[in-house]
């Protein structure tokens, strides 16, 4: 001990911290003598000189590692303690009880060379400011550092190597348990193992997740769960995540896996040291025993069970891939494009939004462009498919067909066995629940009503379980007779008529395209707009089809006869961009849905031989020219659109329209042109002050107007501009109820 180890009237005055920590909950529980060697050093400080009433035991990180100081309150409370200067002497059994970082240690040590502060342990009592003692102090916090990291590496290492033989024991999901030897076994309670595989055998029919909890909760199915560290089974309802769970682990396929997560340390803005656990890529386990024990799956049918749920991750905007869902598109997710390669999207058009699109957009996405790699209409690409999907099978779909009607009966059979564990669990734990309620003595009532409840609650959940087993009963598929398995043999069935049958939903649709065919790539030829389609079936085959665009108007002829009668009117009229804006004003459709443009009303034109116009009748032109159109006569009269619109709305003008929707044809004559006035005339008013002279409603004046009782004009300029009224005197005006 020098002189600046010796403690100073000043560092006496001071407080004297005796630190207290272990590195796990378990130590604290059964490291006793550990404890009392460190609460004993408040007899080292006393014994250098400090009162006993000015020791102070900072305990509050017992059972905390000492490899971060974020998570460590009472490291924190003596960092701020000694910096502040209340601190004269920090005691400790050891550098590592204060921390196993270097960089927690050296920022102590500065702080306690800063404020004059003494450091000791079981060795000696130093001072951070002097150099021998700084030394020493620092090679003891490397080697407590180097010292945690040489026993988490025994202790990995251990872990690794008993591991890759499979003997490591790890937590085990529901449904596997370690038998007597220490063995991966199935679960002995025969209703878990059904429950089990009935959502991997719900999941081969399905094939979405999302599909087999709803399956499980429209029939009443529960799921097993096991808290981790326990070895009780409770039931609950099925949840999304505990379908995901069970399809995604590979325990159950067999496998013994180590290392399917790992652990990230992120900063936060304040500093804080994160600890994350993030699953890892199937290629970066550490360990995998394929075979290890018996699985409720083998390990191919899980390999396809997670392709099959990436495949249903709901694709990124701009990508393809995802469920089969409701849309129109049949080979959405299954389409690549023939130039780059890459995946093409769906896009929907059309008033319906149902029309469909397969468009590659990702390639021009990266450079910058806007424009599609390529796109080609969506309808006839999935007829090409479809054909070519039902050629292929069309030889093996009797055989198909038998083999699916003779295997009903038997997966029926083993859809029974979840059910039918179910109801005898249940009526194994209401039985157990009664002769837990038939042992409590009678008058204890506080005992005997809560048993009584939940024998009650187990009876209602028999109940429910034997409804849904009858439920299940009572869904049994028809079987067939050797007779008429030997006339479907020699007759078949036609699955054309089953995929196009109205009850068939898009979604089932898609599924049955996806059993077939793996691929469609798509080369789309820029000049003749001929797509190149090649069909990859699952087997290996490869189809190749042509798919040729349509002609121009190739919908029209199927357009009702209501609408080509009104297009041969309007084209006496019109051309054909005008008569495509009245069609879509009137709301008309082509056959398949699609908004009229001038191209289709052409096409529509010359299938149905309707001659171009316009071309005027000399009945409907005025020899003079006062019959205009809105355009013509707003230049005329130096009014606007919505005025004119107010005016035949007034009936101050008259005009008529061929359809509605159509142009308007206005007649502007010289007595028009008079009606409208730059100025208010003398003694000509409003049309409100008109109906207030009256006593009469506003429409009553405009009435009288449009049938020729009073007279009217169109003021243009003044503060009042619009509609004037000639009111006459007095004397000829009608008399009024009221005054």
């Amino acid at each position: 001990m020098n002189e600046l180890s010796s403690p100073t009237p000043e560092q006496l005055r001071r407080t004297a911290v005796v630190y207290v920590r272990q590195s796990s909950p378990g130590q604290v529980a059964h490291n006793v003598e550990s404890q009392e060697l460190q609460y004993g050093l408040t007899e080292r400080a006393v014994s250098l000189g400090w009162h006993r009433d000015r020791v102070v035991i900072i305990d509050d990180d017992l059972g905390l590692t000492g490899s971060e100081a974020t998570n460590r309150s009472g490291f924190q409370r003596l960092v701020a303690d000694v910096g502040l200067g209340r601190v004269g002497l920090v005691v400790g059994t050891e550098v590592s009880r204060l921390a196993r970082r270097n960089a927690d240690w050296y920022n102590l040590m500065d702080l306690c060379a800063l404020t004059n502060t003494l450091l000791a342990d079981n060795d000696g009592v130093y001072h951070p400011a002097d150099y021998n003692s700084r030394l020493v102090l620092g090679l003891k916090g490397t080697i407590a550092e180097a010292e945690l990291h040489l026993i988490r590496g025994r202790l990995a290492a251990g872990r690794r190597h008993k591991a890759a033989k499979g003997e490591l024991k790890i937590l085990l999901p529901v449904g596997l348990y370690y038998d007597e030897d220490g063995a991966v076994a199935l679960s002995p309670d025969e209703s878990v193992r059904a429950a089990i595989s009935e959502v991997f055998s719900r999941f081969a029919e399905l094939t979405s997740a999302r599909q087999v909890l709803l399956s499980l909760r429209a029939d009443g199915l529960r799921l097993p769960q096991r808290t981790p560290g326990t070895t009780k089974t409770a039931w609950r309802d099925a949840t999304y995540r505990a379908v995901h769970e069970i399809l995604v682990k590979p325990a159950y396929a067999g496998a013994y896996v180590f290392g399917r997560t790992r652990g990230e340390k992120t900063v936060e803005p304040t500093g804080r040291v994160i600890t994350r656990v993030r699953a890892v890529d199937r290629d970066e386990w550490e360990i995998c025993l394929i075979g290890h024990h018996e699985g409720y799956i083998d390990w191919g049918t899980y390999l396809s069970n997670q392709a099959r749920l990436a495949a249903n991750r709901r694709p990124t905007q701009g990508e393809a891939g995802g469920a089969p869902r409701e849309g129109s598109a049949l080979l959405a997710g299954l389409v690549r494009c023939g130039r780059c390669g890459r995946s093409m999207q769906v896009h929907y058009w059309g008033s319906s939004g149902k029309l469909p699109t397969y468009a590659c957009l990702r390639a021009a996405r990266e450079v910058g462009s806007s424009e599609a790699c390529q796109r080609v209409g969506g309808r006839r690409v999935d007829e090409a498919v479809v054909s070519a999907v039902f050629e292929a099978l069309e030889p093996a779909s009797l055989a198909a067909t038998a083999k699916g009607l003779a295997e009903a009966e038997a997966e029926h059979r083993r859809g029974l066995l979840a059910f039918e564990a179910a109801v005898e669990r249940a009526g194994y734990e209401a039985e157990r629940a009664r002769r837990q309620f038939d042992a409590v003595e009678p008058e204890n009532r506080l005992v005997a009503r809560g048993l009584e409840a939940a024998w009650e609650a187990r009876l209602a959940e028999v109940a429910r379980a034997e409804k849904a087993l009858a439920d299940k009963r009572a869904n049994r598929p028809v079987s067939l007779s050797e007779e008429e398995t030997a006339w479907l043999k020699r007759a078949g069935a036609d699955l054309r008529a089953v995929f196009d049958a109205e009850t068939t939903t898009m979604a089932e649709r898609k599924q049955l395209l996806r059993t077939v065919v793996s691929e469609v790539t798509i080369a789309v030829d820029p000049e003749t707009k001929t797509a190149e389609l090649r069909i990859f079936f699952e087997g290996g085959a490869v189809v190749s089809r042509r798919v040729v665009p349509p002609r121009k108007g190739w919908h029209i002829p199927t357009t009702d006869e209501d609408t080509i009668e009104l297009v041969r009117r309007l084209a006496e009229q019109y051309d054909d961009t005008r008569i495509a804006q009245v069609l879509s004003r009137q709301g008309r459709k082509t056959a398949k849905g699609l908004a009229f443009t001038r191209e289709r009303v052409n096409a529509l034109r010359q299938d149905r031989g309707i001659p171009a116009g316009p071309r005027a009748k000399a009945a409907d032109k005025a020899a003079d020219g006062t019959i205009m159109s809105l355009t013509e006569a707003r230049r005329a009269l130096g009014v606007s659109d919505r005025t004119i619109y107010r005016w035949l709305r007034d009936g101050f003008i008259t005009g008529v329209q061929l359809t509605p929707g159509g142009p308007w044809h206005l007649r502007v004559d010289d007595e028009l042109r008079a009606k409208v006035v730059p100025d208010l005339p003398p003694g000509w008013v409003g049309l409100d002050d008109a109906a207030e002279a009256l006593g009469v409603a506003r429409q009553t004046v405009l009435d009288r107007v449009r049938r020729g009782e009073m007279r009217a004009v169109h003021v243009t300029r003044g503060r009042r501009p619009g509609l004037a009224i000639e009111v006459g005197s007095s004397e000829h005006r009608p008399a009024r109820l009221f005054t």
